[in-house]
């Protein structure tokens, strides 16, 4: 690929490059004024260009992304369409149903009536149960405090009999102290006895005698005195001694007395115990069946009817005295809800699912449509803007295509005329000429050579209006003749001011006005070579 920049420069594909030359068309200074207020307009139009690029490439983006918005959003509301149309038949049989309930309500409130009585019976038993539950509880309760007392009782009985039998044991040493000094003292008395018994035999030996003294008398005497004080003495501690035996020996019989009435005792509480537990034991046996009961009755409440103990005792009417009477009506009434057949017992669940699924639906619809109402206003100001704009342009376009057709043919006339449509963006557009010495006719029905100079005229008018800085013509004057070819070589040299042309042709007028030539020659069989004269660098020579 090689690139021919504006000085006449020639850029090679391995990044070599040719110098061009100035145009023959001023000096020097003024050339170089030229070119510098070529590259300023160059730069403003490409900055125009980029930003109407960016502006139309917006625009068809936000129109394309618009219609395809408008197109989601019309499937959307089709759907919603349907979906609603199926709410509204799902609601209307969600109505039917709720009607069938509302109808068979009195067979409903006829069994909320058999439920009541079922559950005041249940509440009858279960009050009983409790009651007696409680009776059996109160009396476990008596009995254990019973046994509690009778164990306390026990307690104090086994410390009065440790008590006692130390007090026994501790008199049974006092009575071994007091009797081996009964026995100490028995052989003192026999011990005095026998000194007195002697001191008499020798009293009378002496006063048989004669021989003793008078002081020897007395001392006897004295002695004797002495041994009787001591023997009463003897006497009488031997007295208390005994005194206190025999009452020590009457403690120790009342203590054992005692302690056979408080074995006595105590074997019948033990008896008293057993039974007790006995009594306990059964008891707690009863209670566990009566428990066992009420819960039964509780769960068959819940399998049965789905009802609590707190939410029947709310259903319960007091008028509903007759258990028999309340059998035989439940009996009638589960024989009325037998003949109903199988009933829809989440209708109402249903209803309301549906209908929570309906207004869903109906608030997604309101949204789509009020998006869908935002997609077409911004779709129809956007084609509001685009038929403005598209019609300004079409006007320039026109007038600026008469002008060149004028100037390329030496005279008559060219207009471009939108055939009837409803939408103009959507409008084909007719191309109409009248050469000089013609009449006004269409575009098609001229010549080969009219044909071309007319498109040529076209393309030229839009590149005054918008010029690009680069452009590729292929050929377009090869339908021309000589005079019309300099006509098109002339007016494409003026619009080398704006933008570099790049033009394939075989015309000598072409060539004739060009910069720089390019020519493909091959001069051996499969080498190409690139051949290239500077037109402008001859002129300047010449």
């Amino acid at each position: 690929m090689r690139i021919v920049t504006l000085e006449g420069e020639l850029l090679n594909a391995g990044g070599s490059m040719t110098g061009g030359a100035f145009k023959n068309s001023s000096n020097l200074l003024g050339r170089k004024r030229e070119i510098e207020e070529l590259e300023e307009n160059c730069g403003k139009a490409l900055v125009l260009v980029e930003e109407i690029q960016k502006d139309l490439a917006l625009n068809e983006g936000i129109l394309e992304e618009a219609k395809g918005e408008l197109e989601k959003i019309r499937a959307e509301k089709q759907a919603a369409y349907l979906e609603e149309n199926t709410a509204q038949m799902n609601l209307s049989r969600m109505e039917g149903k709720k009607r069938e309930i509302v109808e068979s309500s009195a067979d409903l409130v006829a069994e909320n009536r058999e439920l009541e009585e079922q559950l005041k019976e249940l509440k009858e038993n279960r009050t009983r149960l409790e009651e007696e539950a409680g009776r059996l509880e109160d009396l476990g309760l008596l009995k254990n405090r019973e046994v509690e007392e009778y164990t306390v009782r026990l307690e104090i009985l086994k410390e009065e009999r440790e008590q006692k039998a130390s007090a026994l044991s501790q008199v049974q040493l006092k009575a071994a102290q007091v009797k081996q000094q009964d026995s100490f003292t028995l052989e003192n008395i026999k011990r005095v006895r026998e000194e007195a018994e002697k001191l008499l035999l020798e009293k009378e030996e002496l006063t048989a005698g004669g021989s003793g003294s008078s002081q020897a008398i007395e001392k006897k005497q004295a002695e004797i005195e002495s041994l009787r004080a001591q023997i009463e003495e003897a006497l009488s501690t031997a007295g208390k001694l005994e005194q206190s035996m025999a009452g020590k020996i009457k403690d120790k019989e009342e203590k054992t007395g005692r302690q056979k009435s408080f074995f006595d005792k105590r074997e019948g509480l033990s008896e008293r115990m057993n039974l007790l537990d006995k009594d306990l034991f059964r008891l707690q046996n009863q209670k566990e069946k009566l428990s066992e009961r009420i819960e039964n009755q509780t769960n068959y409440m819940w399998s049965e009817y789905e009802l609590t103990w707190s939410t029947a005792e709310k259903l319960r009417q007091e008028e509903l005295n007759s258990v028999p009477e309340m059998k035989k009506q439940i009996e009638q009434l589960k024989s009325q809800i037998r003949a109903l057949g199988s009933v829809n017992v989440n209708a109402i669940e249903d209803y309301k699912e549906v209908s929570e699924r309906y207004e869903f639906m109906k608030t997604q619809h309101d949204d789509l449509i009020m998006a869908e109402e935002t997609l077409l206003k911004i779709i129809d100001e956007l084609d509001t803007g685009m038929r403005r704009q598209f019609e300004e342009k079409f006007r320039e376009i026109r007038m600026e295509f008469d002008k060149v057709f004028k100037e390329m043919f030496g005279g008559g006339h060219g207009t471009l005329e939108l055939q009837e449509d409803e939408d103009i963006l959507e409008a084909g557009i007719q191309i109409i000429s009248q050469p000089p010495g013609k009449k006004l006719q269409n575009m098609m029905q001229l010549s080969g050579g009219e044909k071309a100079l007319t498109a040529i005229a076209l393309l030229f008018a839009i590149q005054n209006l918008k010029p690009s800085p680069f452009c590729l013509l292929d050929e377009i004057e090869a339908a021309l003749d000589d005079s019309n070819v300099d006509r098109f070589a002339g007016y494409l040299h003026k619009l080398t001011k704006y933008t570099q042309f790049i033009v394939i042709t075989h015309r000598r007028g072409t060539m004739v006005a060009s910069d720089r030539l390019y020519g493909i020659t091959m001069q051996e069989k499969g080498v190409s070579t690139l051949v290239s004269v500077s037109l402008i660098e001859d002129k300047l020579e010449a």
